[in-house]
């Protein structure tokens, strides 16, 4: 099943809110402790942060929907990549996530294909992106979709700092 992929605008920030830190709470909740969540969401959701993060000009967001419903996200961020990563023209994809009723049902590979599309249009040449070491689901995915493992670096959840591998693919020249 092919999800539809289209940017989200402002206007999307209230539900988008929502799906983003259910979909964090839901991947990581788990693994640490409900102090170290309960701080890193405080500071990194909500409506207000998601329609800064819609209007910033050096993000884009992407919204993959399946079946008249939000299925998933992913955003792409113009930032400078940690030194690990090699290859031209980086641009990081700084978060991807999949609504869990909508696991195993193609939406992952379709919201993955228009990230790098989107990433290729604007004439980045290398996709970026770190996930946490105990992840080993996002893992898998990453290097299904063509990301090989260039180094790791520091998260902080919380008061818990973490590692994350760092994973990195080139991207097809648009010219090319």
């Amino acid at each position: 099943m092919t999800a539809a992929v289209r940017p989200a605008g402002v206007a999307d920030a209230p539900w988008l809110a929502a799906l983003a830190e259910r979909t964090f709470r839901e991947t990581y909740a788990a693994e640490n402790t409900p102090e170290n969540m309960e701080r890193y969401v405080a500071v990194h959701f909500g409506a207000a942060r998601q329609a800064r993060e819609l209007a910033d000009p050096a993000r884009l967001t992407l919204v993959a929907e399946l079946d008249g419903h939000a299925a998933g996200y992913a955003q792409l961020l113009w930032s400078p990549a940690p030194p690990c990563v090699a290859g031209e023209a980086p641009i990081e994809v700084a978060r991807f996530y999949v609504d869990r009723p909508w696991h195993g049902r193609g939406v992952a590979q379709s919201l993955m294909a228009g990230l790098l599309e989107r990433a290729s249009g604007v004439e980045a040449r290398t996709a970026w992106l770190g996930v946490w070491e105990r992840n080993p689901r996002a893992i898998a995915f990453y290097r299904k979709s063509g990301f090989v493992e260039v180094g790791v670096h520091e998260f902080l959840l919380g008061t818990d700092r973490q590692r994350d591998l760092v994973l990195a693919r080139p991207l097809p020249s648009r010219h090319g």
